[in-house]
C-alpha cells in the first residue's frame, strides 16, 4: 500500500467517524428530550393519581423529589459574599474556564518569543496537540 493511499484511508476513516460522532450526538439529544418529556408526563400522572410507586416488569418506578438551586447571575458575589459571611465559604471556589485559560497561555508565549513566563511556570500544565482539521472543500 503506497503512503498516499494510506493517508487517504486514514482521511476517509477519520471524516467517517467524525459523522458518525454528530449522529450519535444528535441521537442523544433527542433520546434526553424524550426521557425528559416521558418522565414529566409520568410524574405528573402518578402525582394526579397519588401513585406513590408500582413495580412493572421487574423495575420499580417511585416519585422522588430533588430540590435544585442556583445563584441569581447577577447577584453571584453577594452570594458568595453572604455564604462567606454566614460561615459557609466552602461551598464557594474560583474556576478558570479551560478554554479562555489556554487562549491567554497561547497569547503569554507569543508575547514571550514562545515560552511560558516565568511566572506562569509550576502553575499550569501546557501541552500541544496536534490533530487533523477537517472541512467542506
Amino acid at each position: 500500500m503506497k503512503m498516499s493511499d494510506a493517508m487517504f484511508a486514514l482521511a476517509d476513516r477519520l471524516k467517517s467517524l467524525r459523522e458518525q460522532k454528530k449522529q450519535a450526538e444528535q441521537q442523544v439529544k433527542e433520546l434526553t428530550s424524550a426521557i425528559e418529556e416521558t418522565d414529566y408526563q409520568l410524574s405528573e400522572l402518578m402525582a394526579q393519581t397519588e401513585t406513590q410507586s408500582f413495580s412493572r416488569a421487574g423495575t420499580l418506578f417511585y416519585l422522588t423529589t430533588t430540590t435544585r438551586a442556583s445563584a441569581q447571575a447577577e447577584r453571584k458575589t453577594e452570594l458568595y459574599d453572604a455564604l462567606r459571611r454566614e460561615g459557609f465559604g466552602d461551598l464557594v471556589y474560583e474556576t478558570v474556564n479551560a478554554n479562555s485559560l489556554s487562549a491567554f497561555v497561547r497569547e503569554q508565549k507569543s508575547e514571550n518569543e514562545d515560552i511560558l513566563p516565568d511566572w506562569l511556570t509550576g502553575l499550569v500544565n501546557v501541552y500541544e496537540k496536534t490533530s487533523v482539521g477537517v472541512r467542506k472543500g
